[in-house]
């Protein structure tokens, strides 16, 4: 398998945890976001909308991340991402989906550089920007936690879909200045999380192209 993506880019984050609790090997090729390389042609034949991450698996192509990380949990069953009742693993898609499609997609890069080159928001407006939606997204995601079961982790005692997308955003909330502690269900996910060799491989400065 071969993985494009960026250091810092939450989608390809999270593409990585999920991988990598799966124990699956991979190879990894740089996207330079900021050099402008998701839109050059090379990359565009993979993936024409210009995004990260891409996962070549034995010619086929795969974009979205939560789309390619169903594929490796259809693929790769064990260990799984999302939990066997169906009433659970809706319950963990509409948590993950909060994070990526919900909260994430508002402060990405490409967001971020529209507000300020043709709106022309300042640095302060644009954190102010970033951490607004980042405390509305938390707020409601820690008041949907409070039905949350045994065990560290949604599903229990292993981690899964939900939290290989909500760790790359708690990772942008402590980038831009944000505590997670005010967000105690949150803030305890993160701490078992961390705590995981899966998720510590992952993080975008152990990644070959990290300039951190």
């Amino acid at each position: 398998m071969e993985l494009h993506g960026y250091f810092r880019s939450s989608a390809s984050y999270r593409v990585r945890i999920a991988l990598n609790l799966k124990g699956l090997e991979y190879t990894y090729h740089p996207v330079n976001l900021l050099k402008g390389e998701q839109r050059g042609t090379a990359y565009r034949a993979l993936n024409p909308q210009g995004l990260v991450p891409a996962l070549v698996d034995d010619g086929a192509v795969l974009t979205q991340s939560l789309a390619i990380m169903e594929w490796l949990d259809e693929q790769h069953p064990q260990p799984p991402l999302l939990p066997t009742s169906p009433l659970e693993r809706a319950r963990a898609r509409a948590l993950a989906y909060n994070v990526a499609c919900d909260i994430q997609p508002i402060q990405n890069l490409r967001v971020l550089k529209y507000l300020q080159s043709e709106l022309g928001a300042s640095d302060e407006q644009k954190l102010a920007w970033i951490r607004h939606w980042i405390n509305m997204g938390f707020g409601a995601l820690e008041e949907q936690l409070a039905t949350n079961g045994k065990g560290p982790f949604i599903g229990g005692e292993n981690p899964g879909l939900f939290e290989c997308c909500l760790m790359p955003q708690i990772y942008n909330a402590e980038r831009f200045g944000l505590d997670t502690k005010p967000y105690p269900r949150i803030h305890r996910i993160a701490e078992a999380c961390t705590a995981l060799p899966a998720f510590e491989r992952a993080r975008p400065e152990n990644q070959p192209d990290s300039t951190i």
